[in-house]
């Protein structure tokens, strides 16, 4: 049976405690100087980039994308985040008389953040402000996004270290009540015999994906398992780069916390200016990387550069 749709979040003019004190700890803002739009992206230097290419061993290639199609996981509930349409304008058309090659093309209509993507950091905002304090009012629609756009990440390769909570625990997929803990992402850390460090892109793992895959997109989408509030302070502290995992809310969803709707995309895009990633399918990682015993990996994952959006589907490829 399929769940029930969420209800709308209450309207509150600000975030309740203990958001305020957990901003301040993770916060930012002028780390990388006024005029930065990346965030922790620039923990991505290149000699992080150098040693998470000498992890390739096998050349093993895991893909981590689901597939772009009309009947995709986005279920109605976010107004205008709609799945793919994809149309044929032209089939097998020859373009320069009736012995030329012929040519086929398509065009697509869908919600940038439809199916496996990145968050922009300006994709949240709170209080009026996006990451290191720009007005949220610079985002317009015409222009989009005038700052730290998706089209700022540029290259987005590093060391990809896989988390598997749902491994770790001993179970197929988390309950949807959990909310990961720093706690569960320093078991799953010792699970997978892996440090997570400086530049590194940590893919979180809860099998929440599996009810998706088994054909149920209202039960994969609510209620979920995610990352608890607490979980930025963890990542800020290791110097984090970004972050995915393989729900479409990201955090734990309804919140653990009573009116405190979204506060790890408040604290994660505008308060520290880590990118984060939904709907990632960590299934066949999580079975590569048990089977081979590695946990770290080269992660290609550099998004569309849609000029002034606030996200982009993006095709990560995990390499071990």
């Amino acid at each position: 049976m399929s769940a029930p749709s969420p209800p709308d979040p209450p309207a509150a003019p600000s975030l309740p405690p203990p958001y305020p004190d957990l901003a301040a700890r993770v916060n930012n803002w002028g780390r990388w100087g006024a005029d930065d739009e990346i965030g922790t992206l620039n923990l991505i230097t290149d000699t992080v980039v150098r040693v998470a290419a000498a992890t390739v061993r096998t050349g093993l290639r895991v893909p981590l994308a689901l597939p772009l199609r009309q009947d995709g996981v986005q279920s109605g509930a976010i107004p205008g985040r709609v799945n793919p349409l994809h149309t044929m304008v032209q089939i097998n058309r020859r373009l320069f008389g009736p012995d030329s090659v012929a040519t086929s093309d398509d065009t697509v209509t869908m919600g940038l953040q439809a199916a496996t993507h990145w968050d922009a950091l300006p994709h949240a905002s709170h209080s009026g402000l996006l990451y290191n304090g720009r007005p949220a009012d610079t985002i317009t629609a015409h222009g989009g996004a005038r700052f730290s756009s998706i089209a700022t990440a540029t290259h987005v390769v590093s060391r990809g270290v896989l988390l598997d909570v749902a491994a770790a625990k001993g179970l197929p997929r988390l309950t949807t009540g959990h909310a990961v803990t720093p706690e569960d992402l320093d078991g799953a850390e010792e699970f997978g015999g892996v440090t997570v460090g400086a530049g590194d892109i940590v893919l979180v793992r809860t099998g929440q994906l599996q009810v998706y895959l088994a054909g149920d997109r209202a039960a994969y989408a609510y209620p979920s398992p995610g990352l608890s509030v607490r979980t930025p302070e963890w990542f800020h502290a290791r110097d984090v780069a970004a972050v995915a995992n393989d729900t479409l809310t990201f955090e734990i969803c309804p919140p653990e916390i009573e009116n405190l709707w979204l506060p790890v995309h408040a604290l994660d895009l505008v308060e520290m200016g880590m990118p984060q990633g939904q709907n990632w399918n960590l299934e066949d990682l999580s079975t590569a990387c048990g089977e081979t015993g590695r946990y770290a990996f080269l992660l290609s994952a550099t998004p569309e550069p849609f000029l002034g959006a606030t996200g982009s589907p993006v095709a990560p490829v995990a390499i071990l």
